[in-house]
């Protein structure tokens, strides 16, 4: 019996300047993201099954201690619907067996597109076993047709593109969900002082917030709705991608801290009180910048870019621990590479 292995990992995506505006409602959109690790990492173990064998695709869902086999005939998208979709959009070869595993260190619900990394993950591995070859853009695009069509989600196009781009992305939205997007290269002593600087904080409960959401989306769908915020926000996110590209921090501070009070002129409940006590906390010690990862709203993440000193970035760090012990932070360093997959297995005995 002949065995395949397939590993297949993603980035996650932080720092989102002009998130919002990779919606639908938003008419057009620019965007500027940082892809980091923790990646998403997924595992295919496929098998070629003999005639008298009837087809397994069993699912490892690691984080949640689920294991299941799917069952016959038609997938159904009941257990973790994201993943069965994702296994259900692809082709796969009616003569194989499949067992994956998915595992992501990122918590859950923090708001950095976690789940969209194990989708293109997931969706990149699986494109090995089938005639063809997507390319990251495509892979990100099916990605994010899993959610709109298949599971009827609300869902902008950019985490899918950080995930299968990684790095530093400038993304420019000209018709949703159709997207350009440019790799932004820094020097390295760039890239590895915006390394340094950056902290991720988990705010201890995984991003909810729905109802706000729901708010938000509903006002500005309307006819004639005032988008000017959103315009304000893919400024932003130009400013963002102009300040790294010429080293300057003090304005990508800036810019991060623009973009999180757009936020909170989008909706008050998009900045959460957890959120402004980190901000409080990081402009004690003499931060330049947070973002409020995502969409915002309770719990998820922020991300704080910290000023020149080490000692000050570590003392902001206890600080947090001492305000409360649900906030977490995040150990990430910058994605150089995007969606990574390849083939590690052998033949084995039958």
């Amino acid at each position: 019996m002949h065995s395949t292995v397939i590993n297949a990992v993603a980035p996650i995506r932080i720092c989102d300047l002009g998130g919002w505006t990779d919606t639908w409602f938003a008419d057009e959109g620019t965007i500027f993201n940082i892809g980091v690790y923790p990646y998403a990492e997924v595992q295919i173990h496929a098998v070629q099954r003999t005639n008298a064998d009837q087809r397994r695709i069993v699912l490892n869902a690691e984080n949640f201690g689920d294991r299941y086999e799917l069952g016959p005939g038609k997938i159904q998208y009941d257990r973790h619907p994201l993943l069965e979709a994702c296994i259900d959009i692809m082709e796969l070869p009616e003569e194989l067996s499949f067992e994956i595993n998915l595992y992501s260190e990122a918590p859950a619900g923090a708001s950095t597109g976690t789940s969209a990394a194990v989708s293109v993950a997931l969706i990149g591995g699986l494109d090995l076993l089938t005639p063809g070859s997507l390319t990251p853009h495509e892979v990100a695009a099916l990605a994010h047709r899993v959610e709109t069509e298949c599971l009827g989600l609300q869902c902008g196009i950019q985490d899918q593109l950080c995930s299968a781009y990684g790095g530093l992305n400038f993304m420019e939205m000209f018709h949703y969900p159709k997207a350009s997007v440019s790799p932004v290269s820094l020097p390295n002593s760039t890239w590895w002082e915006l390394e340094r600087r950056l902290v991720l904080v988990f705010l201890g409960n995984a991003h909810s917030s729905s109802a706000v959401h729901g708010q938000v989306i509903a006002r500005l769908e309307k006819p004639g709705a005032d988008k000017s915020m959103l315009e304000e926000m893919r400024r932003l996110a130009r400013k963002g991608k102009d300040a790294l590209s010429a080293g300057d921090f003090e304005a990508f501070g800036q810019a991060m801290v623009a973009n999180t009070e757009a936020q909170r002129a989008l909706h008050p409940g998009l900045v959460s009180q957890d959120a402004d006590r980190v901000i409080e906390i990081a402009r004690e010690h003499g931060a330049l910048g947070w973002k409020v990862n995502g969409a915002g709203g309770e719990g998820g993440s922020i991300t704080v870019l910290c000023g020149p000193t080490n000692g000050a970035k570590r003392a902001f760090q206890r600080a947090l621990r001492e305000a409360d012990a649900k906030y977490q932070v995040i150990p990430t360093y910058l994605s150089r590479q995007g969606l990574r997959r390849w083939i590690a297995g052998a033949p084995a005995g039958a």
